[in-house]
């Protein structure tokens, strides 16, 4: 770049105070927005050389303000912030972060599924409201508790998240089988049907991108297709279930229980129709801080710096296509 850069932060409050952003291995301009309302994007963007957003939307318009504008880092693995076809005809580049959260998102997922297979929550909950001491003996069989062991996990989605899943899903003994995408055949001999997988699972997990394909993949007809007792985690993306079919799932019966870190508004309003689940005792909701280890955000924005860095280097790195 002939000048010294500017780079503009539309959403720093994404990442927490005590994570550590590394300083840039050149001179630049830094403005950091803890927050950015959608009204103000054009005007804080056209000056810029280099954005930064986590889930800021940049759209066609607030792009073709910004005259100086050549790459956009999102501090974040998922793409749909940003115009990715007006960035490839601006020649702006789109770079995101790849492969963070391994063990972040696996993990909570395991703890999700552990807290609905032992019925941990309404378990405490009847302890503090005294249940315990009521009983009469040492303890008592209010809700269901089954082991992992030899259960069946159904994996939607193959990637770094998904195999992560897999391996420490087998190290518990369970067994372990991927799905193939939705309406089209097992593409190799690693992969099951889509609708056997939905089938024969005890517990289904969602680890895809939303696209127009995968955008309520889930909905009242493969629920009905479930097995009454199976667990569905979602810590991947709000939309790829009908989340008002979710609602009529839990309260029908047709499911044994549900998990989810994401919502397809966020922060959820109070209209939404997963607030008719927060009493359900087989239903928990996590606000999308799966992937928030801090060992996970540190690793984001390592690598956040990274991609910047390089691209100033005149290195490109995890480069995203439309």
């Amino acid at each position: 770049m002939s000048r010294v850069p500017h780079i503009v932060f539309l959403d720093r409050a994404t990442i927490p105070d005590f994570i550590r952003l590394k300083p840039f291995a050149f001179e630049c301009r830094v403005d950091m927005h803890d927050n950015t309302q959608p009204h103000l994007v054009a005007e804080r963007i056209e000056n810029a050389d280099i954005v930064i957003t986590n889930k800021v939307m940049i759209d066609n318009d607030s792009l073709s303000r910004a005259a100086s504008l050549k790459l956009i880092a999102i501090s974040a693995t998922g793409t749909n912030v940003v115009d990715l076809r007006a960035c490839e005809v601006k020649g702006c580049v789109v770079s995101n972060i790849r492969n963070y959260a391994v063990n972040s998102v696996p993990e909570h997922v395991l703890a999700l599924i552990f807290a609905l297979r032992r019925s941990l929550i309404p378990y405490h909950a009847s302890v503090k409201a005294g249940r315990w001491q009521q009983s009469g003996q040492f303890c008592y069989f209010d809700y269901p508790i089954k082991d992992l062991a030899n259960s069946t996990l159904g994996i939607f989605g193959s990637g770094a998240l998904g195999s992560s899943l897999a391996s420490l899903a087998r190290g518990l003994g369970m067994k372990t089988v991927f799905a193939s995408r939705k309406g089209q055949a097992p593409r190799d001999e690693n992969y099951r049907p889509f609708d056997e997988v939905l089938e024969t699972s005890d517990i289904l997990s969602l680890h895809l991108p939303l696209t127009p394909e995968t955008r309520n993949m889930i909905s009242d007809p493969e629920f009905d297709r479930m097995k009454p007792s199976a667990l569905l985690v979602n810590t991947a993306r709000g939309g790829l279930v009908d989340e008002e079919a979710l609602v009529r799932a839990i309260k029908d019966g047709k499911i044994g229980g549900a998990a989810f870190d994401v919502v397809t508004t966020e922060p959820m309003p109070d209209s939404h129709p997963f607030m008719a689940l927060m009493d359900y005792p087989n239903f928990i909701l996590t606000p999308h801080v799966a992937w928030a280890s801090e060992e996970a955000i540190q690793a984001l924005a390592d690598q956040l710096i990274n991609n910047i860095n390089s691209f100033v280097r005149g290195e490109i790195r995890n480069q995203v296509f439309s």
